[in-house]
């Protein structure tokens, strides 16, 4: 029996899909497997059976990743579930930045008691007015599942858009409009747009790219929609830029002390993956992901180990190993198996970064004897009978 550990509410439609062999548990330390979604777990004292950590959602900075790698415990995310949620919520902070629709709504009501409401109205809805989007250029940073999204409403909106990003995936580049003109240096956009909209993982590289340096390349009143991750934009030089009136409205999706209440900035409570349809969507692709792995050994969408796919198990046995992306390791696998006198059917090898994940499809069972020979090479951190 594989036991499930849920760290958060998990939407039933992905917990209906776990076979009838998994359990959920109320114990972390029997859990073979954890789904979570914003919990932290970088102080939880994960437990030694620990095969898979499944984040219903994009982002995994609540997961530590490299202490999880260390110990062969593969981690997923589902990176373009919530993409649609995302991108609506994103329009949304276009709008609201370019038109002054909270204002508005707040004077409305605190004049509700106003007989001649109506004819105020007309005296001060200029306060409110804004612009308009259509004609405006906009610049995606990113064009990720969320970003590409984002670029191809701007594009139906009327606007002219620039996207930036060095490594656009080739499914991203496919769904994206050819009318969205790629930038190869990120400072054109910061020189040129209206309106820039950013869509990265926070990584050492991002985190805090948009600065004072970043800001000064930028029009004077230009707009900043920050729906990704709140560490993107330094905050001390955000107030400034605000303060100035280079920046004329940002509008982020993650308040902090530093940044909510303060003049020109709407604060939304992180409400962009927060649809019922998003959470179902990121459930569903958790769940299959990660019943893939425990049942057939492959990788899909992991953020610590490298993406194989072997499909079914056919043959005798199935052995799939975790480890360090050092030379000769195959060579070493091979030859525990070549002793035994056990020819390997098929078998797959795949890095990335310090990891490596390989898969071998043999036509005998697998001893207890061949798991401890393999365990016993060095770089070795996880063996798993599949079959």
């Amino acid at each position: 029996m594989t036991k499930v550990k849920c760290l958060n509410p998990i939407a039933e439609c992905g917990m209906k899909l776990l076979p009838e062999q998994y359990e959920t548990v109320e114990e972390l330390e029997t859990a073979d497997v954890i789904l979570v979604r914003s919990a932290a777990m970088h102080d939880l004292e994960l437990p030694d059976g620990l095969k898979a950590i499944a984040r219903a959602g994009a982002g995994v900075n609540n997961i530590p990743l490299e202490a999880c790698a260390e110990r062969g415990i593969v981690v997923f995310n589902t990176p373009g579930a919530n993409a649609n949620g995302v991108k609506e919520i994103v329009i949304a902070g276009l709008l609201l930045a370019s038109r002054d629709l909270i204002g508005g709504y707040q004077w409305v009501k605190s004049n509700s008691g106003d007989p001649d409401i109506a004819k105020a109205v007309e005296k001060n809805k200029s306060k409110f007015a804004g612009c308009e989007i259509e004609g405006k250029k906009i610049g995606v940073i990113g064009l990720g599942a969320i970003g590409a999204k984002v670029a191809n409403v701007a594009v139906n909106l009327g606007m002219e858009v620039y996207g930036y990003d060095p490594y656009v995936s080739v499914d991203a580049a496919w769904n994206l409009s050819r009318h969205v003109k790629h930038i190869s240096n990120v400072d054109d956009i910061y020189r040129d747009c209206d309106y820039i909209t950013i869509h990265v993982p926070a990584l050492d590289s991002t985190k805090g790219m948009l600065c004072a340096e970043a800001f000064d390349k930028m029009k004077d009143g230009v707009k900043i929609l920050n729906f990704a991750r709140d560490i993107l934009v330094n905050d001390d030089d955000m107030k400034a830029a605000l303060a100035s009136g280079k920046v004329s409205r940002y509008v982020t999706d993650f308040p902090n002390p530093a940044i909510a209440g303060v003049d020109g900035v709407i604060t939304l409570p992180h409400l962009g993956a927060s649809t019922e349809e998003s959470e179902d969507n990121c459930a569903v692709m958790a769940v299959k992901q990660v019943v893939d792995y425990i049942e057939n050994g492959n990788i899909k969408n992991s953020v610590n180990y490298p993406a194989c796919d072997m499909g079914v198990c056919s043959n005798a046995a199935r052995v799939a190993i975790n480890h360090k992306n050092i030379p000769d390791m195959l060579t070493r696998f091979t030859g525990v198996f070549s002793s035994k006198g056990i020819n390997i059917s098929d078998m797959i090898s795949k890095s990335k970064g310090d990891w490596a994940y390989s898969m071998l499809d043999v036509a005998a069972e697998i001893s207890d004897d061949i798991v401890h020979s393999l365990n016993a090479i060095e770089g070795v951190v996880k063996v798993r009978v599949i079959k």
